[in-house]
This record gives structure tokens, sequence and C-alpha cells, in this order.
């Protein structure tokens, strides 16, 4: 009895998906962790515009603090944790932002490389 070829390869399909399926699972995490890290990126560079904007409008023995206030006020609970701001300089001052990239949640482990982000602005004028 000769079967339709059709007919003889009718699990075929479900056979190869489910050898693929580990490998899509896999570039499916690959590419969320991808777009966590230039998400990490994006909220250090904003969070470094934020702080030196703050600092320069600051007294210099407050510049710190304001700078500071300034730069995680825009950041969530899960990047805030482990984030570090520094502001420095006279006449041109910087700001610094170090975060720590997430492994596939925020709030969870994280990457051991963190992520900077720099801003300078020039010190406003009395």
């Amino acid at each position: 009895m000769n079967m339709p070829l059709r007919e003889r390869d009718g699990g075929q399909v479900t056979i190869e998906f489910l050898g693929m399926t580990p490998t899509i699972i896999v570039t499916l995490i690959a590419l969320w962790q991808i777009v966590l890290v230039g998400y990490t990126y994006t909220l250090a560079g904003n969070a470094a515009d934020e702080a030196v904007r703050q600092a320069t409008a600051a007294e210099p023995g407050a510049r710190q603090a304001a700078c500071e206030t300034a730069g995680l006020k825009h950041l969530s609970e899960a990047w805030r944790s482990g984030a570090e701001v520094t502001c420095g300089g006279s006449g041109y001052v910087t700001a610094d932002v170090k975060l720590e990239v997430p492994i596939l949640f925020p709030g969870t482990l994280s990457v051991p490389f963190p992520v900077r982000g720099h801003a300078g602005a020039v010190e406003e004028a009395d």
C-alpha cells in the first residue's frame, strides 16, 4: 500500500518546530537583553543631562545634592538602586551617571559591567 507523500511527512513539521524551539527562545532572550542594554544607555544619558542642568543652576555648595536628586528623579526603582550620580567642575560643570544593566527583568540580577552617561554644561551666571 503506497501512501501519498503528504501523509508520510505529516509529523515532520512538528518535529522540526520542536527542534527549533530552544534556538528561537535563546534568540528572543538575547534580543531582549540587548534592548535592556540600549534602554539603560538611554536612561544614563538622560539622567546625566538632567543632573548637569540642575547642577549648573545650583550654588556650588549645594551642587552635588541638586545634581544627584535630578539625576535620580526620572529613574525607576529598578535602575535607581545601583545608580551613582556625581557632578564636578567649576565654570564648566560635568555630570557622570553609572547604572547597572538588569539581566532579563529590571530589579533582578545585573550584568557585571556598568553603563555610564556623561554630560557637561557651562555654569549659569548670576
